[in-house]
């Protein structure tokens, strides 16, 4: 079913997931890539409603009840336009997939991994993203930069929480070597930190617009 190439970014909270995914995107499209730029929660219409429940700090979300909703918010997203872009042969680059779940709401939350990743292959149809840039950067730093522009409803959360959701991810990375890759920001730039994303991103790419794994 799937033709296209899907790259997820994932990171803690503050880590530049956004920029860097901008950065990239319009580099693809300038080589000539037909490209969607997605996010999670997030992406249509109904997700957007969710995300906007999920990340509200004025909502007090029981655990499971958080996970279950960013299944459905993720379940609508990938039916609605994650799996018809793929077909039609595009690039998805999308801030934040399943892996984040893992991160946040196993580790962070402390809810039953085989129970979210079992959740995360249903609500996909087992979709897997080809390639995932994971940044790897300073929590307290990350956190202050969320600070300025307002947080939500996760971003709230204690570092003790964060620090699990680091943890999360380092995990994963480790599980899933051959698709994540671990980007870190320390006091990079962003013209550097985005070149790194590019040549890994490049590496498993053809040229003339063409695309499928090296």
């Amino acid at each position: 079913m799937k033709k296209g190439f899907f790259i997820t970014f994932e990171g803690c909270d503050g880590c530049g997931k956004t920029t860097q995914s901008v950065i990239i995107v319009k580099k693809l499209k300038e080589l000539g890539y037909d490209v969607v730029h997605s996010r999670e929660p997030g992406g249509t219409v109904v997700a957007e409603a969710v995300r906007n429940i999920l990340l509200n700090p004025k909502n007090k979300i029981f655990p499971v009840t958080e996970l279950l909703l960013y299944e459905a918010c993720r379940s609508q997203h990938t039916n609605e336009l994650i799996i018809p872009s793929l077909c039609s042969d595009k690039i998805v680059v999308c801030e934040r997939y399943t892996d984040a779940t893992v991160a946040y709401q196993g580790f962070g939350r402390g809810l039953d991994r085989k129970t979210i990743l079992s959740l995360n292959r249903i609500a996909t149809s087992d979709i897997v993203p080809d390639i995932t840039i994971l940044f790897d950067s300073d929590l307290k730093k990350g956190l202050q930069r969320v600070d300025i522009r307002g947080k939500d409803r996760l971003e709230n959360e204690n570092i003790a929480f964060h620090r699990r959701v680091r943890a999360g991810y380092m995990w994963l990375a480790k599980k899933y070597s051959r698709r994540i890759k671990i980007v870190k920001t320390g006091s990079r730039s962003i013209e550097d930190i985005a070149c790194e994303i590019y040549k890994i991103i490049a590496g498993r790419l053809k040229p003339s617009g063409k695309l499928g794994a090296k």
